[in-house]
Parts: structure tokens; C-alpha cells; sequence
């Protein structure tokens, strides 16, 4: 598989990395690069080892988790997404907001933008293509993608106050959708 194959889906898989980080990126507090680091490094690594997975894994276990994996996604975006327009709405008094690039939300969201990356891995095992290259290509452009996407994200709640975070939630909710529509 030529490299411009592999940008192109790298690029693709991406994009769920990207506008998942927006959100984040406007709902995000602390307006340092820290965050923007944790949440590229966490999306970048799961787009680079899910692939590797699906390229090992074979038949077997992708075929199990084909039949489910549209509803995981769809299930960790709209709790993320969902939590994020309860902040939102909440009062400015309630306690400090959850950080997402950090623990249990980082894992979550970071699994449910790569799920379809492991399928990405197993058909590259089925066109006998080596995977090293192509996941360390496919991590690194969504760590970029991830990282102009929290940017992009921070720019718009500059603009937009409060709102953009009850936005992000929406956006969240709407990806999972969109994965399970697509998969159904």
C-alpha cells in the first residue's frame, strides 16, 4: 500500500480525533498546552496501537467486535458528551469541571475515536500489508489532527463563552450518532 494511501486513511480516521478534540479544546479550562498535549498524546498512541491490535487479532475477534463496536462508541461519546452539556448549563459555582485529557473521560473518548481503527489494522492483515509504517503514520497525523482540533476548540470558547462547551457535548453526542447510523 502506497504512503498516500495510508495518509488518506490516517486522515480519515482522524477526523472523529478532530472533532472530538474541538469540543474538548472549547470545554477545557486551563488554556495551556499541558491538555492539548495529554488528549493528542492519548489519541495519537490508541490510532497507533488499535490498528496494530486489528492487524493481529485476525477474523475471529474483529468479527466479534464488529457486531457491538458502533454501540461502545456511540455509548462512551454521549456519556462524555452528555456530562459536558450538564456542565454547561450548570451554575459557575459548582465545583471544578471535570478535566477531560485526564483519567477516566481521556480513556473513554480515547477508545471510542479509535474503535475503527482496529478494523483499518485487520484489513490491512487481509491485504498482507505490514502495519508498522502505516500505524505510526495513522498516530501521528491524528495526534495532529488532535492538537489543531483542542487549538481550534479554545479559539471558538474565547469567542463564544459557555456556550461552546454545551456545543462540544452536542457535537460528542452527535459523532456517536453518526457512528451508530453509519454502522446500523
Amino acid at each position: 500500500m502506497d504512503l498516500i494511501t495510508v495518509f488518506i486513511i490516517a486522515v480519515g480516521l482522524g477526523i472523529d480525533a478532530f472533532s472530538v478534540a474541538i469540543g474538548i479544546g472549547a470545554a477545557n479550562e486551563k488554556k495551556s498546552w499541558p491538555p492539548v498535549l495529554r488528549l493528542a498524546s492519548a489519541f495519537g498512541a490508541f490510532q497507533f496501537f488499535m490498528p496494530v491490535a486489528g492487524w493481529f487479532a485476525g477474523l475471529t475477534v474483529v468479527s466479534i467486535i464488529d457486531s457491538y463496536d458502533h454501540w461502545v462508541a456511540f455509548v462512551l461519546l454521549a456519556f462524555v458528551g452528555g456530562k459536558m452539556i450538564r456542565e454547561g448549563f450548570a451554575e459557575e459555582k459548582e465545583e471544578e469541571k471535570t478535566d477531560r485529557t485526564k483519567g477516566m473521560p481521556l480513556l473513554l473518548l480515547s477508545i471510542a475515536t479509535s474503535i475503527d481503527a482496529l478494523a483499518v489494522g485487520f484489513s490491512f492483515s487481509l491485504l498482507k500489508t505490514q502495519i508498522i509504517i502505516p500505524a505510526v503514520i495513522i498516530g501521528l497525523v491524528c495526534f495532529a489532527m488532535t492538537a489543531v482540533g483542542m487549538l481550534f476548540g479554545k479559539v471558538l470558547a474565547g469567542i463564544f463563552g459557555k456556550k461552546v462547551e454545551i456545543f462540544g457535548g452536542a457535537v460528542l453526542i452527535a459523532i456517536g450518532i453518526k457512528i451508530l447510523i453509519d454502522h446500523l
